[in-house]
C-alpha cells in the first residue's frame, strides 16, 4: 500500500535529539527552541516566535491574546480543520462562517464584510494547501473596521502572498508541525508569531502559564509570579531538537515536494484541459509550498470511486474537510453568512493524492497510472 503520507525525516533528528539529552534541559525554552525561534524569526521577518505542543495550541495562545470573550463573533471558512474554531469557541466565541472560492478553497475575502457586525472581533483566514488567502483585501478590511486577523498558517510555512511569508501580514500567525505537515517535530506541534510587538511581553506571561518566569530569567526580576491568565504552551526540548534537524534542511524539502507536486500536475494536464477533473489554481500573487497536491473530480459519488479504485490499486488517497457548518457541533457554536454556494459542494468532489517528502518516482508513477486507468 502507497500511504498518503509519510512523516519527513532527514537524518539528522536522532543526532539533535542525543546532543538536546546530553545537555540536561528538556523542558522548554532551551538552547533548540533559541535555534529554532530564531530561525523562524529571521526566515519570518516577524516580531518574536514561540514554539507550541501544536497549532491547535498556538490558535488558543493567540484568542488569548486578543482577549476573545463570549459573544464575540469570529469571521473563518467553514472548510478548515476543527482546531481553527475551537480555538474561539472555547473562549466563547461565537463563529461566523464565510463561503470558500472554488479556485484555491480559501475564504472569499469578497463575502468577509457582509459577515461583521459590531460584535466581531477578529476574521481568520486559512490558507488552504499553502496556497495564500488574498491578505491585501483582508487587511484592508480589518484596518478599516478595526479587527485583528490572525493567519491560519497550519500548512503554509515557506510559502509566500506577493513575496511575504504567510502568517506574517495579519497581527498573528499560526503553524502546524504536525506529521502529515512539510515539517515536523516529531509528530505534533506547532508555532505563533507575532507581528504586532504590542502582544510579545502577554504572550511570554500567557505561555509560561501565567507567569514572568522569562522575565526571570533574563534578569529583568527579582523572582517570578502568578502575574495574569496563562496555560503551558511550551513544547518540550526534544520536540524542538528534531524539528531543527528538519529546519536545516528546509528548502531541500520544499524543492522536493515541489517537484513531486509539479509531476502530478504534467501527469494531470490532459484530464484538466479536457475537463475531465478540476486541478488545483495558483494566483499570481501566491508562492505555494507543495504541501498538498489536490483534484477535484465530477461529484461525491465519482470521488468514492475513485477512491475505491485507488484502495483496490494499493494507493491511499483521501478526501479532506467535513465542513464545519453541517457538523453537529458546528450547527450549536457558529453560523454560515450567506449562501453557502461552493463549500459543501467543493469539499465533495476534492481528492488528495499522496505526496511527502522523498517519495519515490516509482510510487509516484503507480499512483498516476492508476488515476489513468480510472478514467480510461
Amino acid at each position: 500500500m502507497i500511504p498518503f503520507n509519510r512523516p519527513p525525516t532527514t537524518g539528522e533528528e536522532l543526532r539533535y535529539i542525543e546532543e538536546a539529552l546530553g545537555q540536561g534541559k528538556l523542558s522548554g525554552d532551551g538552547p533548540f527552541h533559541e535555534r529554532c525561534h530564531q530561525w523562524f524569526e529571521d526566515q519570518l521577518g516577524c516580531s518574536r516566535a514561540f514554539l507550541t505542543p501544536s497549532c491547535t495550541h498556538a490558535l488558543e495562545l493567540a484568542a488569548l491574546l486578543i482577549d476573545v470573550k463570549p459573544g464575540d463573533e469570529i469571521i473563518m471558512p467553514s472548510y478548515t480543520f476543527v482546531s481553527t474554531a475551537n480555538a474561539f469557541v472555547l473562549r466563547g466565541a461565537r463563529i461566523v462562517f464565510v463561503d470558500i472560492r472554488p479556485d484555491t478553497m480559501n475564504i472569499d475575502e469578497t463575502l468577509i464584510e457582509q459577515a461583521i457586525t459590531e460584535k466581531t472581533r477578529a476574521i481568520v483566514p486559512v490558507h488552504y494547501a499553502g496556497v495564500g488567502c488574498d491578505m491585501d483585501a483582508i487587511m484592508e478590511l480589518a484596518n478599516r473596521y478595526e479587527l485583528y486577523v490572525i493567519e491560519d498558517a497550519a500548512q503554509g510555512m515557506m510559502a509566500r502572498y506577493r513575496d511575504r511569508p504567510l502568517g506574517t501580514m495579519g497581527h498573528l500567525g499560526a503553524f502546524s508541525f504536525h506529521e502529515t505537515k512539510n515539517y515536523t517535530s516529531g509528530g505534533e506541534g506547532g508555532l505563533l508569531i507575532i507581528n504586532d510587538e504590542s502582544f510579545v511581553k502577554r504572550a511570554e506571561i500567557i505561555r509560561e502559564k501565567g507567569t514572568n518566569r522569562s522575565q526571570f530569567f533574563r534578569g529583568m526580576v527579582d523572582k517570578y509570579s502568578w502575574v495574569g491568565l496563562g496555560s503551558s504552551y511550551l513544547p518540550s526540548e526534544l520536540q524542538a531538537a528534531y524539528l531543527w534537524g528538519q529546519l536545516t534542511r528546509a528548502e531541500q524539502i520544499r524543492e522536493n515536494r515541489l517537484a513531486i507536486w509539479n509531476g502530478y500536475h504534467k501527469a494531470l494536464r490532459p484530464l484538466i484541459s479536457t475537463g475531465v477533473v478540476d486541478g488545483p489554481e495558483l494566483p499570481k500573487a501566491t508562492a505555494h509550498n507543495a504541501h498538498m497536491y489536490f483534484m477535484k473530480v465530477r461529484d461525491l459519488e465519482q470521488r468514492s470511486a475513485l477512491i475505491e479504485h485507488f484502495k483496490q490499486s494499493g494507493v491511499m488517497a483521501v478526501f479532506h474537510y467535513v465542513p464545519l457548518h453541517s457538523t453537529p457541533f458546528g450547527l450549536t457554536v457558529g453560523d454560515f453568512c450567506g449562501e453557502d454556494r461552493y463549500t459543501s459542494r467543493e469539499s465533495e468532489r476534492l481528492l488528495r493524492l499522496p505526496i511527502w517528502y522523498g517519495m519515490s518516482s516509482e510510487a509516484q508513477e503507480h499512483v498516476i497510472q492508476s488515476l489513468l486507468a480510472f478514467f480510461d
